[in-house]
């Protein structure tokens, strides 16, 4: 007699007496021998839900894992789909994956399903970028696209995210449409696996040495490189994709002393040397960190496993290494990228950057003081994606990025892209150097010239439906009954990206909010600061992201003012959550 609730029991049947393979029946039964039924519950309780982004789950048997059968599901209703939507056209995607560990056995289903119907797909040799997978999308004019990757988290997950035409992630209403789609695959018997190796071709080097060309043109400094060819470089892709491209990036732009991390070059699912591969953390960087001790660099990157997230280090006045936030090197990047431009004599008042409503509202203030349109759109990069789709050919888009850690220099993708960051973050560095300066004395003189900004995430965890329960009602308190203050200063606006209405409490006015609706909230204090409410969509959690500023007029300000800024913050979180 087991121990399984009877939903569970009949998917578990239907596994086994339906049409899967005989590998897949036999680990089901193992587990039933062997009585664990709390990994056979969270197995099949449920089916692996098909989000707006595509899948991501723990790889294993079930309804609820990442495998040949849930990505021949979402394969098979993405296929169907793109054969609606473009029913007299040659249909074409491209497909990509990173390190993990059946990245290339899953990708090779996903080609075969979507050939099995008819579709022409351009298959990645090996291991590359998620960017570049934007890129192929877009150069190869596909009109969609899958990489296969989970991004940042641990070893056990994988995932797949679905591209549209435009190299971007589907954005309204094609990833509602997809999702139905998805949904009406109702037996594994619909899918086609059966794969036509006509429609199936093999591409590599030709597709990295023209992104690698498109990268190169968009260096603002090459008599500085020049100059700085042997500034001193670390990078480690953390056993990802992106040391297939920044290396060669890096060498292309001119920089001749880069020391890679070669422990961490070695492509491994298992990510052996870090905890999570994910390079927000400072353990991820530790390798890199000590490999630049050791020979004295002058600039630390890691990025992510499927390269679309970079993290940096720094030395500051002390000659100690410092980790810069996403918000520090967003800014920096955003802030070289307009000075560049200027100086060049390249903006003419059509040129535009984006950030979302939770990154840095210092870059907003740089942009305003160059003159070039600042754009704020919902959490996302997609959203980033779709508003460059919209001004295509109109307007002429710098850079952009979001707090955490990605960003995007130039139009030849439509996603955050950690390759041309990290050359572009390579080419600021040798910038500032070629001046008498560098990337943390850049990042004070910003603060003197533009005000200096402090921000930080918080999240608080709520599990269970009793959380979830709680996290909502954490937010419908918030709508019912505003703070009256949040640190000491008092809240004089509230955005409701969820009703599309911005308050103003000092005149009570009430205006829209042009963005698609998110259950999102903003609180905007008399002296500046902006706290911004944000259930995450894939974890019990909610957010809180604070920004808080103030002026310093020296660099010798920063640490105090730092400071006080950090102590202020703590103020806010404690206002809000006690």
């Amino acid at each position: 007699m087991s121990n399984l609730e009877p939903s569970v029991q009949q998917k578990i049947d239907s596994w086994l007496n339906g049409n899967y393979d005989s590998e897949t029946k036999e680990e089901i039964r193992n587990m039933l021998q062997e009585e664990k039924f709390t990994e056979l519950t969270d197995a099949f309780y449920k089916d692996l839900e098909f989000g707006t982004g595509g899948l991501r789950g723990i790889m294993g048997v079930g309804s609820n894992r990442v495998n040949k059968y849930t990505f021949g599901i979402a394969t098979q209703g993405f296929s169907n789909f793109l054969k609606k939507t473009y029913p007299n056209e040659t249909v074409k995607v491209a497909i990509a994956h990173d390190c993990r560990n059946n990245s290339d056995t899953l990708a090779r289903v996903v080609a075969n399903v979507f050939s099995a119907n008819g579709i022409k797909v351009y298959f990645f040799e090996g291991l590359r970028p998620t960017p570049e997978l934007s890129y192929a999308v877009r150069e190869l004019g596909c009109q969609g696209g899958v990489v296969l990757t989970a991004s940042h988290n641990p070893k056990e997950y994988n995932g797949f995210k679905a591209y549209g035409a435009d190299g971007g992630q589907l954005v309204t209403p094609y990833d509602t449409a997809v999702m139905d789609e998805v949904k009406n695959i109702t037996s594994v018997d619909e899918i086609n696996f059966k794969g036509n190796n006509d429609l199936i071709e093999v591409i590599g080097e030709d597709i990295d040495r023209m992104y690698l060309d498109e990268l190169a043109s968009l260096s603002v400094s090459r008599d500085a490189i020049v100059r700085q060819k042997d500034l001193s470089i670390v990078f480690s892709p953390i056993h990802g994709t992106a040391g297939v491209l920044v290396p060669p990036a890096l060498k292309q732009y001119g920089f001749e002393n880069v020391t890679l991390v070669e422990e961490q070059m070695v492509v491994d699912g298992d990510f052996p040397t870090v905890v999570y591969p994910n390079p927000e953390e400072e353990d991820a960087l530790a390798m890199a960190l000590e490999k630049a001790k050791e020979i004295d660099a002058e600039l630390v990157m890691a990025t992510d496993p499927d390269a679309d997230r970079i993290g940096i280090a720094v030395k500051n006045n002390q000659n100690d290494w410092v980790l810069l936030n996403g918000n520090q090197t967003g800014t920096l990047i955003i802030n070289y990228m307009l000075t560049a431009w200027e100086k060049a004599g390249k903006l003419t008042g059509n040129e535009y950057i984006v950030k979302t409503i939770v990154t840095s509202y210092l870059i907003d203030r740089i942009a305003e003081s160059y003159g070039v349109e600042c754009f704020n759109t919902l959490t996302g990069f997609k959203y980033i994606g779709e508003l460059m789709t919209k001004f295509e050919g109109k307007k002429t888009f710098i850079c952009g990025g979001e707090e955490s850690y990605g960003y995007l220099i130039g139009e030849h993708v439509r996603d955050k892209d950690a390759i041309v960051s990290a050359v572009i973050i390579a080419e600021m560095a040798a910038y500032y150097k070629d001046q008498g300066s560098s990337l943390y004395e850049a990042l004070l003189e910003m603060y003197v010239d533009h005000g200096i900004f402090r921000e930080k995430l918080i999240s608080i965890t709520k599990k269970g439906k009793a959380g979830a329960e709680e996290i909502q009602q954490m937010m419908a308190d918030f709508r019912a009954d505003t703070p009256k203050s949040l640190g000491g200063s008092n809240v004089v606006t509230l955005i409701d990206y969820q009703s599309s209405k911005k308050k103003d409490f000092t005149t009570g006015d009430i205006t829209p909010v042009d963005l698609p609706k998110s259950n999102v909230l903003q609180f905007i204090t008399e002296d500046g600061a902006i706290i911004s409410a944000r259930p995450s969509g894939t974890e019990p959690k909610i957010k809180f992201y604070c920004s808080v500023n103030d002026t310093i007029a020296t660099p010798r300000e920063y640490d105090f003012v730092a400071n006080k800024l950090d102590q202020k913050i703590d103020e806010i979180i404690k206002d809000l959550v006690g």
